[in-house]
């Protein structure tokens, strides 16, 4: 019988250290691909959406809500101005209209309790960035970052790309011109 001690010497435990990282960074390396393509899209959805803070405690302890009201949403196609859009931000990222903001008889009909303590509505928006294009005759849409989407708004439409997928080619983390 091997003793605990002999099992988890310090010699034992670097070399099955050693052998779980390099198993890791294996499995990693191979669940991330490349694709090249010329056929691509970048997607960025602008999304404003009106919300309020419902709770017992103004300072927003565990009990509070956050309930949402009306929102809009514009899809930008490669960097390029939407129907519908009222503006563009820092990021190049065109906005729609914003929705109507929430009357006040829309926010007291959404409180829970009579001693929920109702917060100021609020704006919130958000941005998410996708990348289509085409990988062994099927059509990939996947989710991707800021950065992603700003190489391809600027290689679009003539500089094929290289996309860097991410885990188990779930995403794409980047975009380089070949």
């Amino acid at each position: 019988m091997i003793s605990t001690s002999k099992l988890f010497s310090r010699r034992n435990f670097q070399r099955i250290s050693l052998a779980t990282a390099t198993l890791g960074f294996a499995i990693a390396l191979n669940s991330c691909g490349t694709q090249q393509s010329d056929q691509y899209e970048a997607t960025a959805t602008s999304k404003i959406t009106w919300a309020v803070n419902y709770s017992n405690d103004p300072s927003g302890d565990k009990q509070s809500k956050i309930e949402e009201f009306e929102s809009v949403s514009l899809v930008n196609r490669n960097g390029e101005k939407p129907d519908g859009a009222v503006y563009q931000d820092d990021k190049g990222i065109w906005w729609p209209k914003e929705p109507p903001k929430p009357t006040l008889d829309e926010i007291e009909a959404k409180q829970k309790r009579p001693t929920d303590k109702i917060g100021k509505p609020e704006r919130l928006r958000e941005v998410e960035y996708r990348v289509k294009f085409d990988q062994d005759g099927e059509r990939l849409n996947l989710p991707t970052n800021y950065d992603v989407y700003r190489q391809v708004v600027k290689a679009y439409p003539d500089t094929p790309l290289t996309f860097t997928m991410g885990l188990n080619n779930g995403s794409v983390t980047k975009a380089t011109p070949q």
